[in-house]
């Protein structure tokens, strides 16, 4: 069937143009659902058992959204719970010229085959094609059409299932199409009652979007926060300079402060600062955002402030952020300062939490066994370095591989959750003694001064000859009448290891510091009995140096076959703001890694073996993390704390999946292993990349959250503990204290809202904390009470309280030891 319009206009030229507008209309359309046979040369997108639990809909049925629930609602259409969805060619047109990142979205859930999006074409079909009626708007005569193909496809089903139960349900926010729709006899409902009837999927209401509706039943309560620019207005904001793209970094410790890294290159500002709940305006950890940047007047200096996470009310919110915006404009440290005016990309991802009354609504230890074997000889050294083995059991595409794909071993107190199953990671992957493995190993011929000759890299059998922990191994070194052969080979490695060492300072590689804890267990109930910081030996040194330089002549080898798709390990250079608390804590010059490790080298006080310590500690926190990349994606392959131009990941394969790809990589180099497409595209390396370096981030938060856990369990039973601590930072209206024989960090605040605060005076040039009379500074010493405040049984936390130094009316007087809860004896 053809339809045409003729119409003449006038040209430039004076002239008449006539015009003809043919639309072809058709009859043999499929309609796209299982239920449908007629069409047998196109496969049917829709299923034919489309359920989904729902209160409102307990039948099978498809869903038409109209053009509004497709612009605001497509956080919703993505959800992969949302399946057999038509959209409508009407939609899709309107959504086109309306949004062009919607049209983007709607398209890849079209062509994603798991969620059996169709897309009818309603315009074209012969009985689903209206035409404009005189004095009809454009918007009224789409809602028609959309109305008109929904009514078309309910009788098609119906017709199709002799009056089955299968239907098709339209969501609309549109309160005269929904009347209108009802009207036809449709089944209609708009979007936000839709999701709310699911039943078992509670998360989707939070990705609904606020609609005008909504928006009217809430003007009379007050609006917390800025409206959002639409997504059109941001794109030509970041074209035209006026605003900058970024990623969100909440303040820890400060949930009204954030940084956004900028992440464009060639921008003069790198960082843009954020304060109050405003600014923040609903943007939460790693979302991309759009932000405003103010005037240099407006610019304001990092808040030193440490909020008290008591379970506030509002209030009591209102007031941090008064405070929290108390901040001293001194020129040296004001950064550029701005808002959040939109988010280009939410971080969607699981949340765990609880809910109490009163919350502020607007916030958002192991063994391990020396595996690698060594063998020394007289003359001339070859090193040997075997790595366990793991590339069979996961090949590409394989089951394992599919269930482990960038996972991470985890190591959380008092257990560890492999990357793979316990048979390969403890058993057949693992190199122990006086058994056979498969190896891949890493040989250097090496002279006594530490100098490499020849780099080979071969698969290979081992039987090794013994199968140490670190504390075993040393006592070998230190055990002066030992001088069996591996005993001598130990000793030999510890001399190679610490001229390896010598020379990679001497280039400026960094010796940092960061407490780790130790827990020691009740054999019985499995609860944390002592708590001490680890101590590391001569030889956890020496094997990290051979582990070091056998990752960093991988990382050359694979770099030199692959020099597109290796997967490298870097770790950037940290900006110089920084450096701002070290340089105040340590007053030493840093412009490079040399001179930081110099620096630290030599920076000792008389009588306080601790300090330098305390500076390694203070260093590990200006540094960037380091990251996974791909060769092809990037030109900065420098890794800053090692000092060394190139390096990756290739010891551990057991627990790093990073690993498991450098393995692939160098088989593949040495001729002992064939490529894939994957491997070889660097896109899906930096994916890959991405993906793992978002796991070991992930993993990181899991150990800590797992020891600070552990840490209540063991201060629960233990009373009120005074212990000796150092100041790590000071604070507007806190000092944040490390406890050494612990290995754990907390803050004495000195503003209670309970009783009249002291008379404060801070100093960010020091920085300094002057409480009455007294002043502290940075890494003073001061003795404190740790104890659990199990007040709130929902939310322990440790609690601190200052002893020494005395000050009037802040310090707690020092309580006598509690005795530990003592178990209850045992029938015998």
């Amino acid at each position: 069937m053809l339809k045409s319009k003729t119409f003449v206009k006038k040209t430039r030229a004076g002239g008449v143009l006539k015009i003809v507008r043919e639309h072809y209309l058709r009859d043999d359309i499929c309609c796209g659902s299982e239920v449908c046979k007629e069409r047998k040369d196109e496969a049917p997108v829709l299923q034919e058992d489309a359920c989904i639990e729902s209160n409102l809909c307990s039948y099978p049925h498809y869903l038409i959204p109209d053009t509004n629930v497709v612009l605001h609602q497509i956080d919703i259409l993505e959800d992969p719970l949302i399946r057999n969805v038509i959209i409508l060619q009407t939609v899709l047109q309107e959504v086109r010229h309306r949004s062009a990142p919607a049209y983007k979205r709607i398209k890849d859930a079209i062509h994603e085959k798991e969620k059996h999006f169709y897309t009818f074409t309603n315009e074209h079909h012969r009985e689903t094609f209206i035409e404009r009626e005189p004095g009809e708007s454009a918007n009224d005569r789409n809602d028609r059409a959309i109305r008109v193909a929904a009514k078309w496809y309910a009788d098609h089903l119906a017709k199709k299932t002799n009056g089955g139960s299968l239907k098709v349900v339209l969501l609309t926010d549109d309160r005269a199409n929904k009347e209108k729709a009802e009207q036809y006899g449709l089944i209609v409902y708009r979007c936000e009652e839709y999701i709310k009837s699911l039943i078992g999927n509670p998360e989707l209401v939070d990705r609904l979007a606020l609609q005008p509706d909504d928006q009217n039943e809430i003007t009379d309560s007050k609006l917390l926060f800025p409206e959002h620019l639409p997504l059109s207005r941001i794109q030509s904001g970041i074209k035209n300079g006026v605003l900058l793209q970024g990623t969100f970094h909440a303040n820890r410790d400060n949930y009204l402060e954030g940084t956004v890294f900028i992440n464009r290159e060639g921008e003069d500002i790198n960082e843009v600062l954020l304060q109050g709940l405003q600014n923040l305006n609903r943007a939460v950890h790693q979302d991309v955002v759009a932000v405003e940047l103010f005037p240099k007047e407006r610019w304001v200096a990092p808040s030193s402030v440490v909020l008290q996470d008591d379970s506030p009310n509002d209030e009591d919110a209102e007031e941090d952020e008064t405070e929290n915006k108390r901040v001293v404009k001194s020129e040296n440290v004001l950064k550029p300062t701005g808002r959040v005016v939109g988010i280009i990309k939410r971080n969607w991802r699981p949340y765990c939490g609880m809910l109490s009354q009163s919350m502020i609504k607007e916030v958002t230890g192991f063994n391990y066994k020396v595996n690698k074997v060594f063998f020394l000889h007289k003359k001339q050294t070859n090193i040997y370095i075997h790595v366990k083995k793991l590339r069979h059991p996961i090949k590409f595409h394989g089951v394992l591989y599919q269930d482990f794909n960038a996972y991470n071993l985890l190591l959380i107190f008092s257990q560890r959750i492999d990357m793979v199953p316990e048979l390969l990671s403890s058993n057949l992957c693992s190199l122990r003694s006086n058994v056979e493995r498969l190896a891949f190993s890493c040989i250097w011929e090496m002279n006594h001064n530490a100098e490499i000759i020849k780099t080979h890299f071969t698969k290979s059998v081992i039987n090794s000859k013994a199968s140490l922990t670190y504390a075993e191994a040393q006592m070998r070194i230190d055990d002066t009448t030992m001088n069996d052969d591996i005993t001598k080979s130990l000793r030999g490695l510890n001399r190679l290891a610490k001229i390896l060492k010598g020379r990679r300072t001497e280039k400026g590689a960094l010796t940092l510091s960061s407490p780790e804890v130790r827990f020691h267990m009740d054999s019985e109930t499995h609860d944390p009995i002592d708590l001490q910081t680890k101590e590391l030996k001569e030889t956890n040194s020496m094997v990290e140096e051979f582990m070091l330089l056998a990752n960093i002549s991988v990382a050359q080898k694979i770099y030199d076959e692959f020099s597109e798709c290796a997967l490298l390990r870097k770790h950037p250079s940290p900006p110089p703001s920084n450096y701002d608390i070290l340089i105040k804590a340590a007053k030493s010059r840093l412009d490079s890694a040399k001179a930081l490790a110099d620096s630290l080298n030599n920076a000792t006080v008389e009588n306080f073996p601790y300090f330098n310590t305390l500076l390694r500690i203070l260093a590990t926190r200006c540094m960037m993390q380091a990251v996974y990349f791909c060769s092809g994606m990037d030109s900065d392959f420098h890794h800053y704390g090692l000092a060394s131009p190139i390096y990756t990941h290739f010891t551990s394969p057991i627990r790093r999946y990073a690993d498991i790809i450098v393995h692939r990589l160098l088989a593949v180099a040495i001729n002992a292993d064939s490529t894939y497409p994957e491997l070889m595209d660097k896109h899906k390396q930096s994916s890959l990349c991405n993906n793992l370096n978002y796991r070991h981030k992930m993993a990181q938060y899991a150990q800590r959250a797992s020891v600070a856990f552990h840490t209540q369990l063991f201060f629960k039973n233990k009373g009120i503990i005074n212990e000796e601590g150092f100041i790590l930072f000071v604070r507007k209206n806190a000092i944040i204290i490390l406890i050494p024989k612990f290995g754990m960090e907390g803050a004495v605040f000195f503003d209670n809202k309970d009783k009249p605060s002291p008379r404060l005076i801070f100093d960010s040039e020091g920085p300094t904390l002057k409480v009455e009379q007294h002043t502290f500074r940075m890494f003073d010493k001061v003795k404190v009470t740790i104890s659990l405040d199990a007040s709130n049984i929902q939310h322990q936390r440790i609690r601190m309280a200052l002893i020494e130094p005395v000050i009037p009316g802040v310090s707690v007087p020092v309580p006598e030891s509690e005795p530990e809860a003592k178990k209850p004896k045992l029938d015998c």
